[in-house]
């Protein structure tokens, strides 16, 4: 019999049209809809934002806690809310112990959040046949113990593609514990008709290390990777690649076997030029267009001689016909501070004609803001209407 955890369950979290002041003045609300909130005074900062839609139209998001006064060391904490309205009001309807840096899937009609147990954790994946009231637990290779040791990842997509289910991450034990150089790219795969939460039936390639020659030394890490199906049938582990200030941004192409068994990577040909490359990013194939979208942490020219994982604080909807020649379509979020405000690590869904997305958003609040770029205070839904009409805008 499968096992449940006992959730704490808020009937009400917060209904956002939110006007924050401070002695007496307005403060900017963020843009879009507000889901979470945390002030900066609570040392916890919103991470890993992620979205989904259920087969009955009601969609799903989550993020994780980090920050001083977390327990992403320990046993990370992720909240995961509802809404019945396409976006306009969300509640609070769960709170994991135990899940961190995770992405929300659909498959099979059952819903499912995978990630890790903690920063730098065991690799794990539960299962919601509730909608996302109630859990799995992850106590056991049978139960969705998927391997156990240090790895890194982020809400970033699942494919499915040959009957195969896959889904990248990084390899994060290595003989240094220092940022970007622990991690290793690899891929696991599962058939589309196995049970998830068994790891017997997931296959894992071998992890590719980190290499300090790459592009000529300019190399700081790769991570987060995009499991992406090419135009001619071939599995990529598309990542962020981190450069140092003044260089250029890059996504890093490795290969996936067809088996699932072996990643292999060229340094010579698998970087290619990408606008945002140095940030979490999220690719995904749209049939209709024929195209690959993302949505994008673009730098403006005005920073060009800073480091480009640092520019959060504008987002753009990028396609490509071929995954190496990117077009910038159309700016969708932007604050012209980027020490305290960015819209990033955006997850994201097609409905339709539409593109939904959420965001961790560092924005003004009552309490002087965000504590940095990075460190967000709100968790923001957001919608691009008729996505599609920006490639025929964009080549008139």
């Amino acid at each position: 019999m499968t096992k449940y955890s006992t959730l704490t369950i808020i009937s009400c979290f917060f209904v956002f049209a939110i006007s924050f002041s401070s002695l007496g003045q307005s403060v900017p609300e963020p843009p879009g809809t507000v889901i979470s909130y945390m002030s900066k005074e609570t040392g916890k900062y919103i991470g890993s934002p992620s979205i989904c839609i259920l087969p009955d139209g009601t969609y799903i998001a989550s993020h994780d806690e980090f920050g001083p006064k977390s327990k992403e060391f320990a046993s990370a904490q992720t909240r995961i809310f509802s809404s019945t309205d396409k976006g306009k009001i969300w509640q609070q309807i769960a709170n994991i112990d135990g899940q961190f840096w995770s992405n929300l899937f659909v498959h099979n009609d059952a819903l499912y959040i995978m990630g890790t147990n903690k920063h730098h954790g065991n690799f794990i994946i539960r299962k919601s046949t509730d909608k996302g009231h109630t859990w799995t637990i992850p106590y056991s290779k049978k139960t969705g113990l998927l391997i156990e040791g240090e790895y890194h990842n982020a809400p970033v997509p699942v494919l499915i593609h040959n009957g195969r289910i896959w889904r990248a991450l990084e390899y994060a034990t290595a003989p240094t514990t220092r940022w970007g150089k622990r991690y290793s790219a690899m891929m696991i795969s599962a058939s589309v008709n196995a049970d998830l939460l068994n790891a017997d039936n997931w296959r894992r390639t071998n992890a590719l290390p980190y290499d300090s020659t790459y592009l000529d030394g300019k190399f700081n890490a790769w991570l987060e990777g995009n499991a992406v199906v090419s135009k001619d049938g071939k599995v990529l582990d598309i990542l962020r690649v981190d450069v140092p200030a003044g260089n250029a941004e890059v996504a890093a192409f490795v290969n996936i076997s067809k088996d699932g068994k072996k990643a292999s990577f060229d340094a010579q040909t698998g970087f290619v030029p990408m606008p945002g490359a140095s940030k979490k990013f999220t690719i995904r194939y749209d049939n209709v267009s024929d195209r690959y979208w993302a949505l994008l942490n673009v730098v403006d020219t005005l920073y060009k001689t800073k480091t480009p994982a640092s520019i959060r604080n504008q987002l753009a909807l990028g396609s490509s016909a071929d995954l190496k020649n990117w077009e910038i379509h159309e700016q969708l979020l932007y604050h012209p501070d980027i020490s305290k405000h960015g819209f990033q690590y955006v997850d994201w869904q097609f409905e339709q004609n539409d593109i939904i997305f959420a965001s961790r958003t560092a924005y003004d609040d009552a309490s002087g803001g965000a504590n940095n770029f990075h460190d967000a205070n709100f968790l923001t839904f957001h919608r691009i209407e008729d996505f599609r009409k920006h490639v025929n805008k964009t080549r008139k």
